[in-house]
Formats: structure tokens, C-alpha cells, sequence
């Protein structure tokens, strides 16, 4: 498995996975996945096997600790100095799950975020989805103020200090 930036290229089989992945009232749009590609690859991230996408982790960063809405629908370049590197997706292709990607993909990104400087990695996600990523470090901060989807979000962070 290797991991590098998202591009182009990886488009239609990134925008298939988050769309098998995600419900369509939580799944990101084909425009909003092309202009991250397009403007945040330093923080868009896939794993290929093979020359086929298995999974991705996107997100910006921010100056708050915690995931805004505003995020899923607006993407601005990635600066320096913000403190926040977020994830606004996590998703793994059905026949790589349980396969280590998606651990995969979070050490990478957290190691990118460390080199960038940033302090924290924050996500909202599913209660069901808490014991996963408590697994892997990150602490329930409790019930977002995330509406995205008509869902209850968790924000969940991971400390880059330790």
C-alpha cells in the first residue's frame, strides 16, 4: 500500500467511495470533493494498491478546535500558523476495510500535521463510530454543535504533543 496527495486523476474513484460510504445526506458533493482535491491536496490524502484507490482522509485546517459546518460546504487553502488540522471524511472501500488502511491513513496524517506545526486533530464523527477512534487516541469532547446531515456528530481530537 502506498499513501500520497489526492489529485485529479483520483476523482472517480474517491467520489465512488465516499458515496458508498457515506449516506447521501452526510456524502460530500462531486463539486465540493473536486475543489478539495483542487485547493487542500496537502491534506487530502489516498491510499492505493495496485493503482486503485482503497481509501482516503481529507480535511482542512483551522484556527477552531472544533469542526464548523462551514467546512463541508466552503474550502479555503491550507495555512500556516492555524493550530487545527481537521478530517472531514475518512473512507475506506468495502473490500479494503479491516485491512489496516484506514489506521493507515490517520498516522499519515497526523505525521503530515505534525511537520505542518499543527497541534490538534479534531473530527466529529457517530456515536458508533467513538470506540474506533478512541482506539487510535483521540478523545470524546462531547456532542458537537455539527447539524451536517440531520446527524448527532461527537467531536472527538487528537493531541499532536504526545
Amino acid at each position: 500500500m502506498k499513501i500520497t496527495k489526492a489529485c485529479q486523476a483520483d476523482f472517480e474513484q474517491i467520489i465512488n467511495i465516499e458515496n458508498t460510504c457515506f449516506p447521501p445526506n452526510e456524502a460530500a458533493s462531486p463539486e465540493a470533493m473536486r475543489k478539495r482535491i483542487e485547493i487542500i491536496s496537502d491534506t487530502f490524502l489516498v491510499a492505493f494498491d495496485n493503482g486503485k484507490v482503497l481509501g482516503y482522509i481529507v480535511g482542512p485546517v483551522t484556527n477552531s478546535r472544533y469542526i464548523d459546518d462551514e467546512l463541508f460546504e466552503k474550502v479555503i487553502p491550507n495555512r500556516t500558523g492555524l493550530p487545527t488540522q481537521t478530517i472531514l471524511s475518512l473512507a475506506v472501500a468495502p473490500k479494503a476495510q479491516g485491512k489496516g488502511v484506514a489506521t493507515a491513513l490517520l498516522n499519515e496524517l497526523a505525521k503530515v500535521s505534525r511537520v505542518q506545526g499543527r497541534e490538534i486533530i479534531s473530527l466529529t464523527c457517530l456515536e458508533r463510530l467513538k470506540p474506533y477512534y478512541k482506539a487510535h487516541g483521540y478523545v470524546d469532547e462531547g456532542i458537537a454543535e455539527s447539524v451536517h446531515g440531520g446527524e448527532v456528530w461527537y467531536n472527538m481530537t487528537f493531541n499532536l504533543n504526545n
